[in-house]
């Protein structure tokens, strides 16, 4: 086999340094624009220092990042073999019998390699990493009322009534909140008080609020450092409900999707996810066959630049149908293992095909 060989060895080097460099632009571009963003509203948070910023926009950085490696692998794929291809690399090997068949075989282990370690290892690492980004972004810009997603509400029956609960973010790994205010009502339906909190969090049968301030419409307001308010809400529930399937790493999904299971709630965002990082080393390896069909003209043949156009139109459409597929999954239209799988199946397919009739008429 071709992998073996020093041209093998040679041909995976140029893949994986490739597909490294564009990701390492496209992360250091994400992270600089959200820096910048960062600071731009850092002005109106005493509490937000440039360090803190850098801190934030780094955890900020890998989970968007995590979205752009099937770009990644077609554009790395795409500049190799491009490149391969102008220095007359391809030529020689197709001179000496060695077909498209064989010198993809080094760029499909590449992919499938990034895929693998893009689920086990930075996978697990972003999660947490944004799991942390939330605490920080709401210790910085929490006081200032600035938040990077929309605010929480809840509604919640208890011995004392019912509540709506209203957050600007989430804390404590999905059983606590932040900048928190709960409305509540008495049994027979009237309005009882406004409780206003800096933070709140959940326990089984109570939540505890610290830096209190109640406000009711027969009393004074009034101060306290910590209050305890009923609630039928269990843990699990209120985390299912604040945690974002892309803060789960990919180990302990199945931890998440069985703890869900048991509290009766529903796991297909969960499932979905799960599915579609076990696909995705099947993607990028459909990312790479894609980045061939386009790739493999040479040079002196003309047409490259209408070809690497069609190959970015091409990732871009495969993209776009992996979204839309996990949409339909999301709502429960398509099976989740079937929306998370068509697309990389689909795509290697359509890829494997484009290369047939190119390489084999």
């Amino acid at each position: 086999m071709l992998l073996f060989t020093t041209f093998g060895r040679y041909l995976t080097q140029r893949f994986l340094r490739a597909i490294l460099s564009v990701f390492g632009t496209f992360f250091f571009l994400i992270a600089t624009l959200d820096f910048v963003e960062l600071m731009r509203r850092a002005g109106d948070s005493p509490t937000a220092t440039t360090p803190s910023i850098i801190q934030l926009a780094l955890y900020r950085a890998p989970s968007v990042a995590e979205q752009i490696f099937p770009f990644a692998v077609l554009f790395g794929g795409m500049f190799a073999l491009l490149n391969l291809s102008r220095k007359l690399e391809l030529v020689v090997a197709r001179s000496v019998g060695i077909s498209a068949w064989q010198f993809l075989q080094p760029a499909a282990l590449v992919a499938g390699l990034v895929g693998l370690v893009s689920i086990g290892i930075y996978n697990p690492i972003a999660a947490e990493l944004k799991q942390r980004a939330s605490a920080l972004e709401a210790s910085l810009f929490i006081r200032t009322g600035q938040t990077l997603g929309k605010e929480i509400w809840l509604r919640q029956r208890s011995v004392d009534g019912q509540a709506i609960i209203r957050a600007a973010a989430a804390l404590e790994g999905g059983v606590g909140l932040a900048q928190v205010a709960f409305f509540t009502f008495s049994p027979d339906g009237g309005f009882s008080e406004r409780i206003e909190a800096k933070q709140a969090v959940l326990y089984r049968g109570y939540w505890e609020l610290s830096e209190v301030r109640v406000v009711s419409a027969t009393e004074e307001p009034q101060s306290y450092s910590t209050y305890l308010v009923a609630t039928t809400l269990e843990p699990d529930q209120v985390r299912q409900s604040f945690t974002p399937p892309d803060s789960v790493g990919f180990w302990s999904m199945p931890a998440v999707l069985d703890r869900t299971l048991r509290a009766g709630l529903d796991t297909t965002r969960y499932e979905l996810r799960y599915e579609s990082l076990k696909a995705r080393p099947l993607l990028m390896i459909a990312m790479i066959l894609v980045a061939a069909s386009v790739s493999l003209r040479f040079f002196r043949f003309g047409g490259v630049t209408r070809l690497v156009v069609g190959g970015v139109a091409a990732g871009f459409v495969l993209y776009v149908a992996t979204q839309l597929s996990e949409e339909l999954g999301s709502s429960g239209i398509v099976n989740a293992s079937v929306a998370a799988w068509l697309p990389a199946i689909v795509g290697t397919l359509l890829g494997a095909l484009a290369l047939l009739h190119q390489e084999d008429g």
